[in-house]
């Protein structure tokens, strides 16, 4: 057998085991210091089954506060407030509540794909080497995609980031 087959199954192999990674909600830089802003940026690489992305639905951790989403062309943004587990220092003054979810709706062709956006505030309390999960569930023209779980692996990963030191 010459080597080219063996490459080319080789190649085959490792394609298979790096698009299911690619097939999900993700973060865009997994990676932040604790007691700093964060900007997270949030991957849809496709639909659902095919069709179109309606809506994407993000829930905050606790110790994210601050919380303010990027504007879309095209896309009603929807926040959802409530208490956070513990008033927060923020510049300042103590923060007892904010943004607990937040949604954008309007319509991604399953052919593209998208980004989502909003600014954050961890605060300092969050342990370094703490593994943040956002939820993510996204609504399709023809089904919903659940990115909820933080057990690895999974079929359904929830978008995470590792936390470390401020530096």
């Amino acid at each position: 057998m010459s080597a080219f087959p063996i490459s080319t199954l080789a190649l085959a192999a490792a394609l298979s085991v790096s698009i299911p990674a690619a097939a999900h909600v993700t973060l865009d830089n997994p990676h932040a210091a604790v007691g700093s802003y964060y900007k997270a940026i949030f991957n849809v690489p496709h639909g659902c089954m095919g069709s179109a992305t309606l809506k994407i639905r993000i829930r905050i951790p606790d110790g994210v506060i601050a919380v303010k989403p990027q504007p879309k062309a095209g896309w009603t943004i929807d926040i959802v407030n409530g208490a956070y587990a513990k008033p927060f220092a923020l510049h300042g003054a103590q923060v007892a509540s904010g943004v607990r979810e937040v949604s954008w709706s309007g319509r991604l062709p399953d052919a593209y794909f998208d980004q989502f956006v909003f600014q954050a505030y961890l605060t300092p309390d969050l342990p370094a080497g703490t593994v943040l999960y956002f939820p993510v569930v996204q609504e399709c023209e023809k089904g919903v995609s659940r990115w909820i779980d933080s057990k690895e692996p999974s079929a359904t990963p929830a978008p995470h980031l590792t936390l470390s030191p401020k530096s």
